[in-house]
């Protein structure tokens, strides 16, 4: 991924596996890196078994560094609703428990405002509630190095071609134009 702008900016979002968010958001033009973690739990330096059941209060994540000047933050949030439902609170798909929640974890003030307007654009289309929550970022802790780019060093697995690869192409069909090039 290659952006040469210095001036990156970080969102953190959960969305059900971090796997399906970070294969999505490594192809999107102004993305600088994408790393997959945990976030917002109340134990320090979580461990993935830890996380999965259920009692750290972390969500799987995706800390996306991205290029304001080629892709927008409120751009960024059209993709990451597009792609998951928010509106099923502690769900996506088969994943149950409150690690795979809806979640948009802002690094300042202005990031919050951009987000509670596009929280209330999505929800003026959904019938159902958003259960996105809106927070701050912390207690963030990096995913271990098996779960970083599982997408692109695990195509053929399983969850991989059924679930993330899914996402992916409904992404490429929707958003062509926010494609990478390189």
């Amino acid at each position: 991924m290659s952006v040469d702008n210095k001036d990156l900016q970080i969102i953190t979002l959960g969305g059900g596996c971090f796997w399906c968010l970070e294969a999505v958001f490594e192809r999107m033009r102004g993305v600088a890196k994408v790393e997959s973690g945990y976030s917002n739990g109340h134990v320090r330096e979580p461990t993935y078994e830890q996380v999965c059941s259920g009692t750290t209060g972390h969500a799987e994540v995706v800390r996306v560094s991205f290029d304001p000047d080629q892709v927008s933050l409120r751009t960024l949030l059209e993709v990451f609703f597009y792609i998951h439902d928010p509106t099923t609170l502690n769900r996506q798909g088969a994943d149950q428990g409150p690690q795979y929640r809806s979640g948009i974890y802002v690094h300042n003030a202005e990031q919050a405002t951009v987000a509670r307007a596009m929280m209330a654009d999505v929800q003026a289309k959904h019938s159902e509630p958003l259960v996105t929550e809106l927070e701050s970022e912390s207690n963030y802790w990096p995913a271990e190095g098996y779960h970083q780019h599982y997408f692109e060093r695990n195509p053929e697995q399983g969850y991989c071609v059924f679930v993330v690869g899914a996402k992916v192409d409904k992404f490429e069909l929707k958003f062509s134009e926010l494609m990478r090039k390189d």
